[in-house]
């Protein structure tokens, strides 16, 4: 009985005097930037022998990600795991992942948030008063469409569901489309009464959502990438002890490389679902956006000259 009072003792002073932090993001418990946040809370946790606890709060319990990097910033925030939007929107050269065809497939993608223009880019999240700590994604970006469409001039007019980055919407603006930035959870509604007739987005989604029973058509195009900047609040990062911080960034790089590696995976598995549903499938290449691509190239290679970097890693 005095074995059992002392574990429990034990227990509960090592909970009691853990550092307790909280990892914000906007997506669900089943998508796969909330669950690889679970492991990375997890392994952090186990290899800090419970000294560093990370609770993870998905579906945007803390707000919106403009609100989350409020937090941040100000430190009543620890962790978020962040699309690219309120970092591009205020600096053109946080959306160069976002260029269409920059990668031709997860792999390419992979090697390029690694890279060297990842690596500056990492670095310079400082100037946002945060601390890089690596660089994810979601599966590459594919097309659905209520109405099928034949050629790029089909889109024109057309209300396509985009998520609010600024190079993101330039793009379909270029293809003479309406980008339509909505929520989420207001999306499958919207696209069965008709209010957008597309969207922009990965198989995953499409899939585990149930867009796919309101298709017409899916447009296999690999176009863009979409990218997620894992970061931490600068001022409760240099809170932590040296020891704590090289296992946080080493078990967040190490996790979420892990975590992009899959979805070459994750991308072939759920389009193999949509096609054995028989969901109408057309597969398109670069040439299908012509001349939408190269304007929007051109446009941006002026907002941005790390472009240029990215594009001349791409062609390595």
């Amino acid at each position: 009985m005095k074995h059992l009072i002392a574990c429990v003792f034990a227990l509960t002073a090592t909970h009691a005097g853990a550092e307790q932090y909280r990892l914000g993001l906007i997506t669900p418990p089943p998508h796969q930037w909330t669950r690889t946040a679970e492991i990375i809370a997890a392994e952090i946790a186990e290899r800090t022998d419970g000294a560093v606890e990370i609770l993870v709060m998905p579906s945007g319990q803390l707000g919106s990600e403009a609100r989350m990097l409020q937090q941040l910033q100000s430190g009543s925030l620890d962790f978020g795991m962040f699309t690219v939007g309120e970092f591009s929107n205020r600096d053109a050269d946080y959306g160069v992942f976002l260029a269409p065809f920059i990668a031709r497939d997860v792999e390419q993608a992979r090697a390029l948030l690694r890279g060297e223009v990842a690596g500056q880019l990492l670095d310079g999240f400082g100037h946002f008063g945060l601390k890089g700590l690596a660089w994810g994604m979601a599966g590459m970006r594919e097309i659905v469409l209520a109405e099928p469409a034949e050629t790029l001039a089909d889109l024109a007019g057309q209300k396509i569901r985009t998520v609010p980055l600024a190079p993101e919407l330039d793009f379909w603006r270029q293809i003479g489309a309406a980008p339509t930035p909505m929520p989420l959870p207001e999306l499958y509604n919207a696209f069965a009464n008709g209010q957008v007739d597309g969207m922009q987005i990965d198989f995953e989604g499409t899939w585990n959502s149930g867009y796919y029973e309101h298709a017409g058509q899916v447009i296999v195009s690999d176009h863009m990438m979409f990218p997620m900047a894992a970061v931490a609040s600068g001022r409760r990062w240099q809170g932590m002890s040296a020891e704590h911080r090289a296992v946080v960034e080493e078990v967040f790089a190490e996790q979420i490389d892990a975590m992009v590696a899959r979805y070459g995976e994750i991308d072939a598995r759920y389009l193999g679902e949509l096609e054995a549903a028989g969901v109408p499938i057309t597969r398109v290449d670069a040439d299908w956006f012509e001349p939408a691509v190269s304007d929007w190239y051109a446009a941006w290679r002026e907002k941005t000259p790390l472009l240029e970097a990215l594009e001349a890693e791409a062609r390595r």
